[in-house]
């Protein structure tokens, strides 16, 4: 399907261009989004006629995800999960979860706006990027851990998925307090027999 694109769209191209998409991406997400509209004769007429408008509803939404982004870029985020002892997740860290932590630490950022190649399936500290606008991109930080008290260890980059071997408090040995108590022990067993002859005698 030809689609005439109302904004710059990464992979497609820029505000204005007439593009070939497939009919599902236009139908399911181009046109309800309105990031497009069909390439027919009377769409390009009024897009050329709303073009201005257009291009200054893209600068001003632009500059606002700016402002946004100069304050989220760098952020740290928590999320606690259940994992096992070498760190692999009972389950995973999606979109959804990023976006409702980004949310919950005072920021308003979509579930489509989170770009995860695959979902986050380990604790660690992980880089995200976040597309506040087709021209804004930032990264954030997903610190995925078991507790609070990890993910502040995590922060301050230590390994919580290493297990620590327990200290054993070893006996202090020292040879040459053996060596006097072994000659006590043959000298005291020497004067036994010597008193055992003596009352032979």
């Amino acid at each position: 399907m030809q689609v005439i694109l109302l904004e710059r769209i990464g992979h497609l191209g820029q505000m204005g261009d007439v593009v070939n998409v497939k009919n599902g991406y236009a139908r399911n997400y181009l046109l309800p989004q309105k990031k497009a509209l069909r390439a027919t004769d009377a769409n390009i007429a009024y897009f050329e006629t709303q073009r201005v408008q257009l291009e200054a509803n893209n600068l001003e939404r632009k500059n606002e995800a700016e402002a946004v982004g100069e304050k989220l870029n760098g952020q740290t985020f928590v999320a606690i999960r259940q994992a096992g002892d070498t760190g692999q997740l009972y389950g995973s860290v999606s979109t959804r979860d990023i976006s409702d932590a980004i949310t919950e630490g005072g920021y308003s950022v979509e579930r489509r706006q989170v770009v995860l190649n695959a979902p986050i399936k380990e604790l660690g500290l992980h880089e995200v990027d976040i597309t506040l606008h087709p021209e804004v991109s930032v990264k954030i930080i997903m610190n995925v851990a078991r507790t609070d008290d990890e993910a502040e260890r995590q922060a301050r980059g230590e390994d919580v998925t290493v297990i620590k071997d327990e200290e054993l408090d070893l006996e202090t040995f020292d040879p040459d307090a053996e060596e006097a108590e072994a000659t006590d022990e043959v000298e005291e067993a020497a004067g036994e027999e010597a008193s055992e002859e003596e009352q032979k005698d």
